[in-house]
Protein backbone atom coordinates (compact mmCIF):
# COMPACT_ATOMS: atom_id res chain seq x y z
CA UNK A 1 0.00 0.00 0.00
CA UNK A 2 1.40 3.73 -0.97
CA UNK A 3 1.24 5.77 2.40
CA UNK A 4 1.27 9.69 2.11
CA UNK A 5 2.42 11.93 4.30
CA UNK A 6 2.04 15.69 4.88
CA UNK A 7 4.46 17.58 6.72
CA UNK A 8 5.01 21.11 7.37
CA UNK A 9 8.23 22.73 8.03
CA UNK A 10 8.04 26.74 9.33
CA UNK A 11 11.12 28.60 10.62
CA UNK A 12 11.58 32.07 12.01
CA UNK A 13 15.26 32.79 12.66
CA UNK A 14 17.30 36.09 12.67
CA UNK A 15 20.54 36.14 10.89
CA UNK A 16 23.07 39.23 11.34
CA UNK A 17 23.10 39.91 8.01
CA UNK A 18 21.99 42.53 6.04
CA UNK A 19 18.87 42.00 3.57
CA UNK A 20 20.84 42.19 1.10
CA UNK A 21 23.66 39.75 2.03
CA UNK A 22 21.01 36.94 3.22
CA UNK A 23 19.26 37.55 -0.22
CA UNK A 24 22.48 36.73 -2.07
CA UNK A 25 23.60 34.13 -0.02
CA UNK A 26 19.79 32.32 -0.19
CA UNK A 27 19.33 32.91 -3.91
CA UNK A 28 22.62 31.10 -4.77
CA UNK A 29 22.00 27.24 -5.08
CA UNK A 30 25.81 26.49 -4.37
CA UNK A 31 25.97 28.51 -1.45
CA UNK A 32 23.19 27.34 -0.27
CA UNK A 33 23.23 23.49 -0.36
CA UNK A 34 26.03 22.89 1.89
CA UNK A 35 23.86 24.14 4.40
CA UNK A 36 21.08 21.51 3.55
CA UNK A 37 21.86 18.21 5.75
CA UNK A 38 22.67 15.31 3.19
CA UNK A 39 22.93 17.63 -0.10
CA UNK A 40 25.28 17.36 -2.69
CA UNK A 41 25.60 18.54 -5.93
CA UNK A 42 23.15 21.37 -6.82
CA UNK A 43 23.54 22.45 -9.80
CA UNK A 44 21.55 25.29 -12.25
CA UNK A 45 20.06 23.26 -15.08
CA UNK A 46 17.97 26.50 -16.59
CA UNK A 47 17.37 29.85 -15.40
CA UNK A 48 15.26 29.41 -12.76
CA UNK A 49 15.92 25.43 -12.13
CA UNK A 50 18.45 23.46 -10.26
CA UNK A 51 19.08 19.97 -9.36
CA UNK A 52 20.53 18.21 -6.54
CA UNK A 53 20.99 15.38 -4.98
CA UNK A 54 20.11 14.58 -0.85
CA UNK A 55 20.85 11.97 1.11
CA UNK A 56 17.52 10.93 3.99
CA UNK A 57 17.90 8.69 6.66
CA UNK A 58 14.46 7.47 8.11
CA UNK A 59 14.21 4.84 11.24
CA UNK A 60 16.09 1.75 9.84
CA UNK A 61 16.13 3.57 5.69
CA UNK A 62 18.81 5.40 4.29
CA UNK A 63 18.28 6.78 0.90
CA UNK A 64 18.78 9.29 -1.53
CA UNK A 65 16.51 11.46 -3.15
CA UNK A 66 17.11 13.28 -6.42
CA UNK A 67 15.43 16.63 -6.25
CA UNK A 68 14.87 19.13 -9.11
CA UNK A 69 14.07 22.86 -7.88
CA UNK A 70 12.13 25.49 -9.74
CA UNK A 71 11.68 29.18 -8.49
CA UNK A 72 8.36 29.83 -9.06
CA UNK A 73 8.81 33.76 -7.86
CA UNK A 74 11.25 36.00 -6.70
CA UNK A 75 10.80 39.67 -5.39
CA UNK A 76 14.29 40.96 -4.30
CA UNK A 77 15.21 41.07 -1.64
CA UNK A 78 12.23 40.33 -0.06
CA UNK A 79 10.30 37.00 -0.83
CA UNK A 80 10.68 34.06 -3.14
CA UNK A 81 8.81 30.65 -3.84
CA UNK A 82 9.79 27.35 -4.77
CA UNK A 83 8.40 24.06 -6.14
CA UNK A 84 10.23 21.11 -5.99
CA UNK A 85 10.07 17.40 -6.53
CA UNK A 86 11.74 14.69 -6.47
CA UNK A 87 12.23 10.79 -5.96
CA UNK A 88 14.49 8.44 -4.19
CA UNK A 89 16.63 6.67 -6.49
CA UNK A 90 14.69 3.77 -6.61
CA UNK A 91 11.40 5.46 -7.86
CA UNK A 92 10.09 3.42 -4.06
CA UNK A 93 9.06 7.35 -2.94
CA UNK A 94 8.11 10.71 -4.63
CA UNK A 95 8.28 13.82 -2.97
CA UNK A 96 6.55 17.46 -4.01
CA UNK A 97 7.35 19.98 -1.87
CA UNK A 98 5.95 24.04 -1.73
CA UNK A 99 8.36 26.26 -0.20
CA UNK A 100 8.61 30.04 0.40
CA UNK A 101 11.06 32.18 1.77
CA UNK A 102 10.60 35.55 3.13
CA UNK A 103 12.68 38.74 4.47
CA UNK A 104 12.66 41.67 6.83
CA UNK A 105 15.56 43.83 7.06
CA UNK A 106 15.35 44.73 11.06
CA UNK A 107 16.48 48.19 12.11
CA UNK A 108 20.06 46.48 13.98
CA UNK A 109 21.09 45.55 10.80
CA UNK A 110 20.37 41.84 10.82
CA UNK A 111 17.64 40.22 9.08
CA UNK A 112 14.74 38.25 9.49
CA UNK A 113 13.96 35.06 7.76
CA UNK A 114 10.87 33.28 7.54
CA UNK A 115 10.88 29.73 5.90
CA UNK A 116 8.15 27.55 5.23
CA UNK A 117 7.88 24.64 3.70
CA UNK A 118 4.59 21.95 2.62
CA UNK A 119 6.05 19.16 1.63
CA UNK A 120 3.90 15.84 0.24
CA UNK A 121 5.50 12.23 0.40
CA UNK A 122 4.38 9.37 -1.10
CA UNK A 123 5.43 5.53 -1.38
CA UNK A 124 6.89 3.57 1.19
CA UNK A 125 8.61 6.57 3.34
CA UNK A 126 5.01 7.42 3.13
CA UNK A 127 4.40 4.19 5.28
CA UNK A 128 6.16 5.78 8.51
CA UNK A 129 3.91 7.31 10.83
CA UNK A 130 3.93 10.98 10.19
CA UNK A 131 5.14 12.26 14.12
CA UNK A 132 7.91 10.28 12.75
CA UNK A 133 8.41 11.81 9.33
CA UNK A 134 7.77 15.13 10.93
CA UNK A 135 10.99 14.94 13.61
CA UNK A 136 12.96 14.09 10.72
CA UNK A 137 11.40 17.06 8.64
CA UNK A 138 11.96 19.29 11.77
CA UNK A 139 15.53 18.23 12.45
CA UNK A 140 16.63 18.90 9.00
CA UNK A 141 15.32 22.49 8.78
CA UNK A 142 16.62 23.07 12.05
CA UNK A 143 20.18 22.38 10.55
CA UNK A 144 20.05 23.97 7.95
CA UNK A 145 18.85 27.24 9.80
CA UNK A 146 22.28 26.53 11.67
CA UNK A 147 24.35 25.81 9.13
CA UNK A 148 22.78 28.81 7.23
CA UNK A 149 23.55 31.29 10.16
CA UNK A 150 27.10 29.97 10.48
CA UNK A 151 27.90 30.48 6.78
CA UNK A 152 26.53 34.06 6.59
CA UNK A 153 27.35 35.19 9.66
CA UNK A 154 30.98 34.72 9.49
Amino acid sequence: SQGINKMKIEKTFTVQASQDEVWKFITSPEKVAPCIPGCEGAEQTGENTYKASIKVKVGPIKTRFVVDIETIEERPPEFASYMTKGEEGTKSSRLKASSTLALIALEDGGTEVTYTSEINLLGRLGKFGSGMMQKVADSIGNEFVAGLKEQVEK
